[in-house]
């Protein structure tokens, strides 16, 4: 565990469910590896009117809630909470008072300094202008911009121009929490530490490429924001394009983060186009209905919402390719959901099966499955001979990993490393300005057919996994989804 000199890190926006859910239980955890030493100040800004201690009491009862039980402690809790300051302010309004702010800042100019901006993305500009008219903005500040960047190209270029004007590229880290995965990341190492599969990893072997982001819960209190924003910018256009970008790229020259994010930058690019036709046949999207999860019953996506006239997508699945030699003919398929069977995020790798078969009743051909979450591990599915048969009959039988079990240790939460990464100034886990470009570029073609109808909005029960559409779009390619191997 890499140990660190004491830092500043102001979080604004710091009442917020993102803070109080994630960013101060990451920063505990990092405080039992001794990665928050003494001297180390973490700040939150927000409007509402708090003393510091009101602040941590807050921050103490998020701990209690949202720290796993194995480890924590209450000692620890009450020790890291002396860490934490508040200031109340507007940090996008230079006329406020920015007095309490400067204060704890002052004097630490020669030593790292994050502004995590964990608010809506319109005030990034002004929060950022904001920071650069008081000063605030050292040789060793980074500022952290969380997605989405913007609802479309223009949006995010606005942005990204906009920040650009107060801090270099070098100093912008633009934040996507599933590449601070660990099994998200052990993607690299699976492809290019192990030959057997980097050698295997081409059109010749492989026949599809599966990617799902399944979630059982609904849109909750997110609702406002998730009806302007849909699965497509939620889900898509950040977390699910990176995964396929790690799956998809070429070998680095190394893991520095300009030779990997060049290589993912690559694939981005590379994505075949989506137009009106495309779009018409390869996507399906739909909005959940009332049904059941885990056996109670929930309501439909427009009750959760309060509203009947929304046409907002909360599952969607997209056929894609990638136009690279490696990859010639293997379509890429890309889904994600709310309200859907069960939570799983996972990549999902078919083997081509053999072209002259000696074995009639062979299963389906081979299957790696990368789980990401929530049961962290690698399986791999192969036709192995059946003991309970006289004659020569095969069934499939699967080798397990689970990461957890393999290892004996706490998977991190996702935030954990990256929020360390941006206080050490290590931008490789973050997303450059030209991947968000390319991102927007593929996507935007998509949300231009869906706002003409191209492909009609569907319908599915909650606790299913999605409309029948999306088997169709697999079966035309002769194949299927996992579940239903």
């Amino acid at each position: 565990m890499t140990q660190t000199d004491p830092f500043d890190f102001v979080i604004v926006g710091a009442t917020g469910d993102l803070t109080m859910r994630k960013l101060l239980p990451a920063f505990y955890q990092r405080f039992r590896l001794g990665q928050a030493p003494e001297g180390t100040q973490i700040i939150g800004v927000a409007r509402s009117k708090l003393s510091s201690e009101e602040y941590r009491e807050r921050g103490a009862k998020a701990l209690k809630e949202f720290v796993p039980s194995d480890s924590y402690d209450a000692a620890q809790a009450e020790a890291f909470l002396e860490l934490v300051q508040y200031a109340s302010l507007d940090a996008a309004d230079k006329e406020a008072d920015w007095s309490t702010l400067k204060s704890l800042l002052d004097g630490h100019e020669d030593r790292p300094r994050v502004f995590y901006i964990a608010t809506a993305p319109n005030l990034y500009v002004s929060t950022a202008a904001a920071f650069a008219d008081k000063e605030l903005i050292s040789p060793h500040t980074r500022i952290v911009l969380e997605k989405p960047i913007g609802v479309d190209l223009a949006s995010a270029e606005e942005i990204n121009t906009g920040v650009g004007k107060y801090f270099s590229e070098e100093q912008i880290f633009r934040i996507d929490h599933y590449l601070g995965k660990t099994t998200v990341q052990n993607v690299l190492a699976l492809r290019f530490a192990n030959p057997m599969l980097e050698r295997s990893w081409n059109s010749g072997t492989i026949l599809s490429v599966q990617i799902t982001a399944a979630e059982t819960v609904g849109v909750g209190a997110r609702g406002p924001y998730y009806d302007t924003s849909g699965a497509l910018r939620d889900m898509v256009q950040n977390h699910l394009l990176q995964v396929l970008s790690l799956v998809a790229m070429e070998p680095p020259a190394s893991l520095t983060a300009a030779d990997l994010r060049d290589e993912k930058l690559k694939v981005l690019r590379a994505l075949k186009p989506m137009s009106p036709e495309a779009v018409a046949n390869d996507t399906v999207r739909a909005q959940y209905v009332a049904g059941k999860i885990d056996g109670k019953a929930v309501d439909g996506y427009l009750t959760d919402l309060g509203d009947d006239k929304s046409t907002t997508e909360t599952f969607l699945a997209i056929r894609t390719e990638v136009r690279t030699p490696r990859w010639f003919g293997v379509p890429f398929y890309l889904r994600t959901g709310k309200r859907l069977a069960e939570k799983a995020t996972e990549i999902v790798i078919t083997f081509r099966p053999q072209p002259w078969p000696i074995f009639q009743d062979a299963p389906q051909p081979g299957r790696l499955v990368l789980r990401v979450q929530p049961h962290e591990g690698v399986s791999l599915t192969l036709s192995s001979k059946d003991p309970s048969k006289d004659e020569f009959r095969l069934r499939e039988a699967t080798l397990d990993v689970s990461y957890p079990e393999q290892f004996h240790t706490r998977y991190p939460d996702s935030y954990e490393e990256l929020l360390m990464d941006a206080v050490q100034g290590d931008p490789v886990l973050f997303i450059r300005r030209d991947e968000v470009q390319a991102s927007w570029r593929w996507v935007e073609p998509i949300l231009a057919g869906w706002k003409e109808d191209a492909r009609a909005l569907e319908t599915y029960k909650a606790g299913t996994w999605g409309p029948d559409s999306s088997k169709d779009l697999l079966a035309r390619d002769g194949s299927k989804w996992l579940e239903d191997f």
